[in-house]
């Protein structure tokens, strides 16, 4: 399966980065693709080395501007011309996607991908890995959005919340069995 992971580039502490060496040993142990922005710094790059010295492929997508930051040896790189491209190639290559802890980068790939599929453009299934709680108030946005009729299906048919690495992936594996 190939799995989009949307997360920081920034250089985090253990809270994170320890469940993000989790996921990517998982990803790679379970002969999985990660499909991810390209970048080799930060926690993209624990989650890029993780599923390598785990035995997984590494699918990059990165941007011009950031051509300086990109993965020397990956089994596939593709430079976009910008962000939006990106965003497309990163989810037309993807199987499923996880959303980990990031900034407002990341934010937006979520939101964009959950309203591509409120709208039944994008059937795979999502993840939101909520590593230490770090997404508690946007679960808690989410699920006011549902209760006050702002989702046209419901919150669980969008996303689901996982606590940890194996749930996450757990997830993805019976999901991809019944897509």
């Amino acid at each position: 399966m190939n799995i989009c992971v949307f997360l920081s580039a920034a250089e985090l502490d253990e809270r994170y980065t320890r469940p993000a060496r989790e996921f990517a040993e998982l990803i790679g142990k379970g002969g999985h693709t990660l499909v991810w922005g390209g970048s080799d710094v930060g926690l993209m790059k624990v989650v890029a080395d993780g599923v390598a010295e785990a035995g997984g492929r590494l699918l990059g997508v990165s941007v011009e501007f950031l051509a300086d930051r990109v993965r020397k040896v990956s089994d596939e790189m593709v430079i976009a011309r910008d962000l939006g491209e990106r965003k497309k190639f990163l989810l037309e290559k993807a199987d499923a996607v996880v959303v980990m802890v990031g900034g407002t980068g990341t934010l937006d790939e979520a939101t964009e991908i959950l309203e591509l599929k409120k709208h039944g453009h994008h059937i795979k299934p999502v993840v939101l890995l909520n590593t230490a709680g770090f997404y508690d108030g946007l679960k808690q946005q989410f699920q006011r959005m549902e209760e006050e009729g702002f989702l046209p299906l419901p919150l669980t048919d969008l996303v689901f919340f996982a606590e940890e690495p194996v749930g996450a992936l757990a997830y993805l594996e019976e999901s991809a069995g019944t897509q």
